[in-house]
């Protein structure tokens, strides 16, 4: 079973350092087991990023919605599974105002790094908690769980204003532990669209961006922010047409001359 000195190996042979930002999108069935559970497999990377940022996505997407238009920090369930769940309300970590995805995080800087989420009015706006992901070098990783899973993908949706990726408007009300911080317009996410998120692999393996390991029984996809940013925006600045609308291939020709 695994362990926390066993999680602590696995990191340092990945290349991540106690300083670095590290965001996690996991299935916790596919690790076959962790001694203390989804709560201990928190604390192990807890005590692993003593000196960095430690992110977990805590979604609401599915129960704060235009029929439910209320996200409360401290009452959300998360929509996304048991880790999630527990890191949402977990002591050692705070968790962001942004009212369908949120995100809880440890560390020194997680304060300043969730500051202004209340006035999120997009999944992933510009200058927000997943854009900042870039400037702090972070890494993903992706646990049992592919591409099409990674959020941060939908910061190109939104920074390259791609179509139809956001619906209609509704009115959202946000409430830290002490009542309402902000009630305004919210636009959600429209369809599917991160189903095709995985045509990208070619191409972010080209790249380097994105590189497999094994964690027990789990297969992880260890996600370079910034080469993968840096590359899908070389990719979408040079088509005219929306390679990410359907499942496709992406041609090499808009890759291939990528350094």
């Amino acid at each position: 079973m695994l362990n926390k000195l066993s999680l602590h190996s696995f990191l340092k042979s990945i290349g991540i350092k106690n300083t670095d930002t590290v965001l996690i999108h996991t299935s916790y069935k596919s690790l076959g087991g962790f001694e203390g559970g989804p709560d201990g497999f928190l604390d192990a990377f807890i005590s692993y990023l003593d000196d960095g940022l430690f992110i977990v996505p805590t979604h609401t997407w599915a129960n704060v919605n235009k029929d439910n238009p209320v996200y409360e920090v401290d009452k959300s369930i998360p929509c996304i599974g048991v880790v999630p769940t527990i890191a949402a309300f977990k002591k050692e970590m705070v968790r962001s105002l942004h009212p369908t995805h949120s995100v809880a995080v440890y560390g020194k800087r997680a304060l300043d790094f969730i500051k202004g989420e209340e006035l999120s009015e997009t999944p992933c706006p510009k200058n927000g908690v997943w854009d900042r992901l870039y400037k702090e070098n972070a890494t993903i990783l992706l646990i049992g769980v592919k591409l099409n899973r990674n959020t941060y993908m939908h910061v190109f949706d939104e920074s390259f204003n791609l179509p139809n990726r956001l619906s209609k408007p509704f009115n959202i009300t946000v409430k830290d532990k002490n009542g309402v911080v902000r009630t305004g317009p919210f636009y959600p996410h429209n369809g599917a669209f991160s189903e095709y998120f995985i045509n990208y692999y070619p191409a972010l393996e080209f790249a380097n961006a994105i590189k497999y390991a094994r964690l027990g029984d789990a297969i992880v996809e260890v996600f370079n922010v910034k080469k993968g940013t840096d590359l899908i925006k070389h990719i979408l600045s040079k088509t005219t047409f929306d390679v990410g609308d359907d499942y496709k291939t992406i041609p090499e020709s808009l890759y291939n001359d990528f350094k």
